[in-house]
């Protein structure tokens, strides 16, 4: 429940109020007014309005608070795990010959098909409740661990149900076109994904994605399944360039898409035409370091212009990960961003990449969603990679823990 709230002794306060890509709008020995769920005023503690007085008081005791972070890619509610497979990697085993043999993507289908919607709502609860924990406010989560009508809607209903049952706030995306079903053709598969699977799933998403890349979607497939979303009403998002240069990044341009995610093989051709296009660029450092793969070209997008975003690609296979505090750390040790940029994506990149322009940032009117750091400065997130440091969670307003 949303609680007016008057959060005091912040020693150092990142607002993003300039609203520009890696500009943080430090304030020092600040407070953050809430009323209603949404901040009524930040800004320096010694010129707190005197309105405020009255509402509940939070000290943080001079700890640094950031906006709540915006996981912008992940795809949270699955069954099982792929221990084993994690192991044949590290073993030298490449993941496309996993995925051909059976494994990967459908060893997780054959066990999520298996489990109950009450099975996968009680382990998405569990893993969104460490996300939380750990910084996190709001979360996009992905179906495709079905490949069939019926799983794939038990999965978004799922996701429904975790965004219910605790404080996080969860953004569906419908992601039937993740691979092609190992029981069907490929032009039947495509027909089930425009068709009845995409008219079940609609109602209960709000973003149509394709992974289109080696092994999985082309560049005409991946268009044909996204214009259809378009006409339900979902927008297009894309995974894109992550095993190879595909022509998914200039597609998500076409497109106009809300993201084009992963990006590691990502050209400087791709970078300005996703500038151009207001797509949002939202890569994944722990695939990459979980699958021993080169980083995307973080660096080169920025510097291109282009809008970026930082998410954990929470997933059994190739990034079992949950915490961004930990992807900011990766972002800035093995893609070359600035704690700044990094924090940044973290937070208002990825609100801009889930069409959410009132979080990420800490302004007046925008939702109460802070992270506070046991910590004196943002900085320790890229410097202490592992640690704990996320001291309490202020979501709408309600201090979570603390």
């Amino acid at each position: 429940m949303s609680r007016d709230l008057l959060v005091t002794g912040i020693g150092e306060l990142v607002t993003n109020a300039p609203d520009a890509p890696g500009r943080l709008g430090m304030v020092r020995d600040a407070a953050v007014a809430v009323r209603e769920g949404r901040v009524a005023w930040a800004g320096p503690a010694a010129h707190v309005p005197a309105g405020f007085g009255t509402l509940e008081p939070f000290d943080v005791g001079g700890r640094a608070v950031v906006p709540g972070f915006v996981d912008a890619h992940t795809h949270l509610v699955f069954a099982g795990d792929r221990a084993d497979e994690f192991a044949r990697r590290l073993r030298g085993e490449p993941y496309e010959e996993i995925l051909a043999s059976g494994g990967g993507i459908h060893s997780t289908v054959v066990a999520t098909r298996a489990a109950s919607f009450d099975a996968l709502v009680a382990a998405g609860v569990e893993r969104a409740g460490r996300m939380v924990r750990q910084g996190t406010t709001t979360v996009e989560v992905k179906s495709g661990y079905g490949l069939d009508t019926e799983t794939e809607v038990r999965i978004l209903e799922a996701a429904r149900a975790v965004g219910k049952r605790t404080p996080i706030d969860v953004v569906p995306t419908y992601l039937g076109a993740h691979v092609v079903a190992r029981e069907t053709g490929r032009e039947q598969y495509l027909e089930l994904v425009t068709g009845e699977m995409l008219e079940a799933c609609a109602p209960l998403a709000r973003y149509c994605d394709v992974f289109c890349d080696r092994g999985a979607f082309t560049v005409e497939e991946a268009r044909r399944v996204l214009l259809a979303g378009k006409a339900r009403g979902l927008r297009p998002r894309l995974h894109a360039e992550q095993l190879a240069r595909s022509g998914a990044a200039l597609l998500a341009a076409e497109l106009r898409a809300a993201s084009a995610d992963h990006l590691d093989h990502a050209t400087p051709e791709d970078a300005a035409a996703l500038r151009e296009a207001g797509v949002v660029a939202v890569l994944l450092p722990a695939a990459s370091f979980s699958l021993r793969a080169p980083q995307a070209p973080a660096r080169m997008l920025w510097d291109a212009g282009v809008t970026v975003a930082l998410a954990t690609d929470c997933n059994p296979g190739t990034s079992y990960v949950e915490s961004m505090p930990f992807v900011i750390a990766l972002a800035c040790l093995e893609m070359g961003l600035t704690p700044e940029e990094a924090l940044w994506a973290a937070t208002r990149g990825g609100a801009l990449a889930l069409d959410e322009p009132d979080k990420g940032r800490v302004v007046e009117g925008a939702v109460a969603d802070l992270a506070v750091l046991d910590a004196s400065s943002y900085r320790h997130l890229p410097y202490r990679p592992g640690s704990d440091l996320v001291w309490a969670v202020v979501k709408d307003g309600a201090v979570l823990a603390g």
